[in-house]
Parts: structure tokens; C-alpha cells; sequence
């Protein structure tokens, strides 16, 4: 849970991805970007990632909510607040994010434009 957390301060502070106790070989996969290049992977791949994110968005930001603890899978849910890139639509919405550990490091992130998704993919769901 550190690691995410510390990950999410990281990337609101400087809108970079947070590298530590990443695995070289990670996968990122996006649920939210229809055509994305999934999985993105490695450290490269997650710099893609966030470009292609960010292509959607004029501007955007996000705000944790909460994060729960599943053993080996970790879920961020966050508040994205953005404005669409050439439509000017604000949009607020809950995301989440599923990160997977294996001995100690991020193996994998799996991000979802709907939080009860991201706790069906941790093992969470109520």
C-alpha cells in the first residue's frame, strides 16, 4: 500500500511516473483507452501509458479516495477531475487503479475508468 501511495503523491507532484520498486519487465494495461497499445511495458511503456492518457485531456488531475490492501494486488480508487482535449467537456468520474506485486515490486498496473471494476479485478469487491 506504501508504494502506491507513494507512486500517486509522487505523479501529483510532478506528473511523473514514480519508478522505484518497479519490475523491469512490468505491463501496464489501460481498460479506458479503446485502441491503447496493451500491454505497455516496462518503464518506456508506462512513459507511453501516460502520454496516451494525457492525449485525451486538455488538462486533468486526480485525488486518492482510498486505498485497500489485497495481499499481492493493491487498489487505488481516485477522483479524475479533467476537461476533454478539443471538446472543452469537464468530466469528474471515480477510476481505479490495480496494481499487482510479485516478491516485493509492481509486476503490473491495471487501470479502470469505473472503481467497482478495479475491485472486482483486486479481489475486493464487497
Amino acid at each position: 500500500m506504501d508504494w502506491v501511495q507513494r507512486a500517486l503523491d509522487h505523479f501529483g507532484r510532478t506528473g511523473e511516473p514514480y519508478l522505484e520498486g518497479i519490475d523491469p519487465a512490468i505491463e501496464v494495461y489501460d481498460h479506458d483507452i479503446p485502441d491503447a497499445s496493451n500491454p505497455y511495458r516496462g518503464s518506456d511503456g508506462i512513459g507511453r501509458w501516460l502520454a496516451d492518457f494525457g492525449e485525451s485531456w486538455e488538462r486533468y488531475g486526480l485525488r486518492v479516495e482510498q486505498i485497500l490492501d489485497g495481499g499481492d494486488k493493491v487498489v487505488a480508487l481516485v477522483r479524475i477531475s479533467a476537461v476533454g482535449a478539443g471538446s472543452g467537456v469537464a468530466v469528474e468520474r471515480g477510476d481505479g487503479i490495480v496494481c499487482t506485486f510479485r516478491n516485493g515490486l509492481v509486476v503490473r498496473i491495471d487501470w479502470f475508468n469505473d472503481q467497482q471494476l478495479a475491485l472486482d479485478a483486486g479481489g475486493l469487491r464487497d
